[in-house]
């Protein structure tokens, strides 16, 4: 099996099991002799912010020399963004070499009638790579919700995070914040360490003060009045906590939040890891990720953001709102996922936009250009369809100059089919 035939073969199993809960995974991972067992976590919850924290985390271990793996999801343009050795996608050749192994499993598992999924297999390949490798520890980003995705089958991590929450993948995970943070809260087990970002809604601080209690955790809250924020735009934020200088290349504030969960979580890896101040500043100043809130351009200024959901929509105006007040044109191209709050999320957008282009992103649950558009048009000046994506790009191109801000936004499946185009042409 090549890298090709592998990613193939991820893709063809089924996106969601038959059974939920973790027993399919529990079947697999025994089944290749437990190699999950072999490693050492930081687990990472939570609805926005998980990736910036866990690549953040990542990098800070890195930086001091350890052998990292990151899991994390999803990708933007190479697959193996998910499955990170060292801050860099792992060997396709190994890659390859662990899902062959999985895939002889999942068909012996078929025998007995044990339906293994698509992201069951990824994470347990992860597994096989990380053990392959002799990583030092695992950042392990939770794929969905937390107490029954398939990363929860690991026993007591060093560390748990719970980044901000916020009600997101309802059908799954629930209606109310109540409900999402209780799943969230499932991958908190006996006698662990416990991150939860500060600002989190009351309704679900309560569940993790309850759930805390009941697994006999230590729970740690950075305290945000220890925050001061030195300076912050698009292209970064710089900050103090607890009176130390640190600086993070990820526009928006809310970034912070989350370095202050990395920062704490790094205090108690160093109970266990050879890490100091000065590796965790550098590993917060070196976390960059694609498509979250991503300056392709300053003349004309073009930014790429995949934020999914009402909060991580917010998160971005925010961020980008002092920018666009100096810009005499907005022009944006907006493809949203159709189980999205897609009103909610891109309405403060869409009131400070000239021209808006509506596409429909390469995935079944896009929500279609012309259901967008009808949207749009409650909001925007000029909305135009435009069947194909990257004709959008050239259309924005030909019109922009330097008082003109271009915004791409609304999924990540959009940036990932959009983000090579704007590199090439702008």
């Amino acid at each position: 099996m090549n890298y090709i035939e592998a990613v193939k073969y991820i893709h063809s199993l089924l996106k969601f099991g038959i059974r939920p809960g973790l027993n399919g995974m529990d079947a697999l991972l025994h089944f290749l002799d437990n190699p999950h067992k072999a490693l050492k976590y930081v687990h990472v919850a939570g609805t926005n912010g998980k990736g910036s924290t866990s690549t953040a985390i990542s990098n800070v271990l890195t930086v001091a020399g350890y052998k990292v793996g990151l899991y994390t999801s999803p990708y933007v343009t190479d697959f193996l963004e998910r499955v990170q050795f060292n801050g860099k996608p792992v060997d396709k050749a190994l890659f390859a070499k662990c899902v062959e192994k999985v895939k002889f499993a999942v068909e012996e598992l078929e025998k007995k009638e044990i339906v293994i999924t698509e992201f069951e297999a990824l994470t347990a390949s992860a597994f096989l790579c990380y053990k392959e490798l002799e990583c030092d520890i695992v950042v392990l980003e939770v794929g969905l919700g937390g107490r029954l995705d398939a990363t929860n089958i690991i026993d007591t991590p060093i560390v748990n995070i719970i980044t901000s929450l916020s009600i997101d993948h309802s059908a799954i995970l629930g209606n109310t914040i109540e409900e999402i943070a209780f799943e969230k809260c499932g991958t908190i087990k006996e006698n662990g360490n416990v991150i939860c970002s500060f600002g989190q809604p009351e309704e679900a601080l309560r569940v993790i003060e309850k759930t805390i209690k009941e697994k006999n955790n230590t729970l740690t809250i950075p305290c945000e009045s220890d925050v001061k924020i030195i300076k912050s735009d698009i292209f970064g934020t710089g900050f103090t906590y607890k009176n130390e200088a640190y600086f993070v290349k990820m526009a928006g504030e809310h970034q912070v939040k989350n370095m202050t969960c990395v920062i704490e979580a790094c205090n108690i890896l160093k109970e266990s890891f050879n890490i100091t101040d000065e590796n965790i500043k550098k590993g917060i100043s070196n976390t960059n990720l694609p498509a979250r809130i991503e300056i392709i351009s300053k003349k004309p200024l073009v930014i790429l953001d995949g934020g999914h959901n009402e909060d991580g929509a917010k998160a971005f105006y925010n961020a980008v709102l002092p920018e666009l007040e100096k810009k005499h044109r907005v022009i944006v191209i907006a493809g949203m996922m159709a189980d999205k709050a897609v009103e909610e999320s891109l309405k403060p957008l869409m009131l400070k936009t000239d021209v808006f282009f509506a596409v429909t992103p390469d995935n079944p649950r896009a929500m279609k250009a012309h259901n967008l558009a009808k949207i749009a048009s409650k909001y925007s000046k000029q909305v135009l369809t435009v069947g194909n994506i990257n004709e959008a790009v050239k259309i924005s191109y030909a019109a922009a100059d330097e008082n003109t801000a271009v915004l791409v936004v609304g999924s990540l499946y959009l940036a990932g089919e959009i983000r090579e185009t704007l590199l090439e042409i702008f």
